[in-house]
Order: structure tokens, then C-alpha cells, then sequence
């Protein structure tokens, strides 16, 4: 049935291409990347070295720089964009796209300024379309190196979802699905600050019990705030939740986890930022993870401190040893 299927995918970074390289086996795909260096390299090369430096691309993947191309033909939509450019793409492509073509969101983050997710975005700009977000435990390198991994896939129609379940299903690259839509794409955006600081601890060398506190009590706050907002439990306790924050909490590809652990060694916030290709989400949400936690009443203690040190209030140090002198309760209370 997908062959049947066209995708057009906006955004060439290391996910964007990797998750155009899965649904080419099922699908065509055209993929649209503003850089025409990046297009080029694509078409002609089939690498995006400066993403995904030791990867083949499939012959069959076809780059755009001109958004029209990617979007006209579209049965689907996928979106890879960062969130600080997520409505000025979305914005520049909906004149081109066709009534009821579902839009899938690949971004884990919260737009500044409106605290929106990523499917608000999509309903506020492209109202009518059915939205979904592809989230989990995925490191693109470990992914285009053949490796292991799933995902979920979650949309609020379980129709629809369970039909383009097959689209991004492709070899060792599971792919499951979810109708909480709200907790899915919560649960990857919420664990970026605890990624944060963990990396954090790890540049401080920390430890392991260290890093498996930070993760477990990280857990515990991040899901209050997902089911305050209206997240099912149950999805914390899955691939878009738990699975996602080890991932992000432990790998070196990590990009929350290196900006903490950047920050562990004593390295400036700014300094960090300017040195990244790719964007840690976790840096630019926490103004807007904060906001939501202060709405919905939640105490975000592990977040909170986080946020602290990314403005320049406190050092890791700083809140590291705060950590120590905190008054303990019992397991099920915050801090």
C-alpha cells in the first residue's frame, strides 16, 4: 500500500535525513533542506556528512531546497525542523500542501514565547490536517549504522495511525503505536532537562548511584507534569517516556547530555551552544517547561535547578550540593 504513498519531509539534519532513509524502503521521499550545499551532497553523494558523517543515504532519497517540490505531492508530511524555525517552515508550506495530508512532527521541543508543542503548532497553522508525532529512544547514528530501535508513533485517531504504522516500520527499526498524543510528544520534550543534568554529574564524575538517582527521581517529576497536563501514566512507562530518557540521560550522542556535561566541567552555556551543530532542545524548552510547571502547580525540583544553571544563576556545583542538603521525604513526594 505505501508504495503508493509520497513523502515529502522538511528538515535535513541528522533525524530528518535518517527518518527519510527509513521510509524510502517503503515510500518514496523527497526531502527538503534550505542549504543547497546539503541537497547537492544528497543527490550526488548520498551522504549528509555534516549530520551523519559515516552514513550511506539510499540512492532513492531525493533532496529539494525548494520547498514547493517536497510538499505538493505529499500523502504525508513529516517535520524535522527545530522548534525556534518549527512555524516559519510550517508557515512557508502551507500554501503548497493538499486538504487532510496527516503531518507527522520528529521535534521534541516547546515553541518560546507561546509554550506550544509542536501538534499545537501544526493545528494552529494547518488546521483540518491530522497530526501526529514519530518519538522514542532514537540516536540517529546508531540507527543508520543498522543498529536496533523503536519507536512509537502517536496520533488520536487510531485509524489513521495504525495505516501509516507500516510507512515507518522498516527492518530493525520497530515501530509501535500510541493514541496519547499529548503524553508521547510530552514525554520527549520533558526529559530533556533532566538529560541535562545528568550530563551534568557525569562531567563532575559523579558516579553510576548518582546518575541512576538523577534518572529515577527525574522520572518521577517529569511524569507529574505529563499527567497534570492530561498524559496518560502509562505512556511514561514506555518507550516515549522511560525508554527516551535513558537514552538521552546516558548516551554520548546525547545532545542534552553533552551540553550538562559541558556545563559539569565548568564550560560556559553560551560557549557550548555556538560550538554544536545540532540543537539541544532541552536548552531552548526550559523557559517553557517551567512556565508549564508553575501553571499546573507541579514542583519540578531536579528541572528547576537545571533551568538555574542554563540562565547563570547557580553552577552545577552549586546545585549539586544543594541536592545533598534537601530534607528527604518519602518516595512518592517531589524533591
Amino acid at each position: 500500500m505505501n508504495k503508493t504513498l509520497k513523502v515529502g519531509l522538511l528538515g535535513g539534519g541528522s533525524w530528518g535525513t535518517t527518518v527519510a532513509s527509513l521510509v524510502t524502503r517503503n515510500a518514496p521521499v523527497t526531502l527538503w533542506a534550505r542549504d543547497e550545499a546539503t541537497v547537492n551532497e544528497i543527490n550526488t553523494h548520498h551522504t549528509n556528512k555534516k549530520y551523519l558523517p559515516d552514513a550511506t543515504l539510499p540512492e532513492a532519497l531525493k533532496a529539494t531546497n525548494d520547498i514547493r517540490e517536497a510538499v505538493i505531492d505529499a500523502d504525508v508530511l513529516v517535520v524535522g525542523i527545530p522548534s525556534t524555525n518549527f512555524r516559519r517552515v510550517l508557515e512557508e508550506a502551507r500554501e503548497h500542501i493538499r486538504a487532510w495530508v496527516p503531518i507527522i512532527s520528529l521535534t521534541k521541543g516547546l515553541e518560546h514565547g507561546t509554550n506550544l508543542r509542536m501538534s499545537q503548532i501544526i493545528n494552529e497553522v494547518m488546521p483540518g490536517h491530522p497530526v501526529g508525532v514519530l518519538t522514542g529512544p532514537n540516536l540517529a547514528r546508531e540507527i543508520m549504522a543498522g543498529n536496533a530501535a523503536a519507536s512509537v508513533l502517536a496520533m488520536e485517531d487510531e485509524i489513521i495511525v495504525r495505516e501509516l504504522q507500516s510507512l515507518f516500520h522498516s527492518g530493525l527499526f520497530r515501530v509501535y503505536t500510541n493514541t496519547d498524543l499529548l503524553g508521547c510528544e510530552l514525554g520527549g520534550i520533558l526529559k530533556n532537562l533532566i538529560a541535562i543534568a545528568v550530563g551534568m554529574g557525569d562531567g563532575m564524575g559523579a558516579g553510576d548511584n548518582t546518575r541512576s538517582a538523577l534518572i529515577t527521581r527525574g522520572l518521577a517529576e517529569v511524569s507529574r507534569l505529563l499527567v497534570a497536563i492530561g498524559g496518560n501514566a502509562e505512556t511514561f512507562s514506555g518507550l516515549a517516556g522511560i525508554g527516551d530518557m535513558i537514552a538521552t540521560c546516558t548516551s554520548t550522542q546525547s545532545r542534552n547530555r553533552t551540553v550538562g556535561f559541558e556545563l559539569g566541567k565548568g564550560r560556559a552555556i553560551e560557549e557550548i551552544i555556538d560550538e554544536m551543530i545540532m540543537v539541544a532542545e532541552g536548552v531552548k524548552s526550559a523557559p517553557a517547561i517551567m512556565a508549564l510547571a508553575e501553571q499546573y502547580n507541579v514542583d519540578m525540583p531536579i528541572s528547576r535547578d537545571v533551568y538555574s544553571v542554563i540562565c547563570g544563576e547557580q553552577t552545577p556545583q552549586q546545585i549539586f550540593m544543594g541536592l545533598l542538603k534537601k530534607e528527604v521525604g518519602a518516595e512518592s513526594e517531589p524533591g
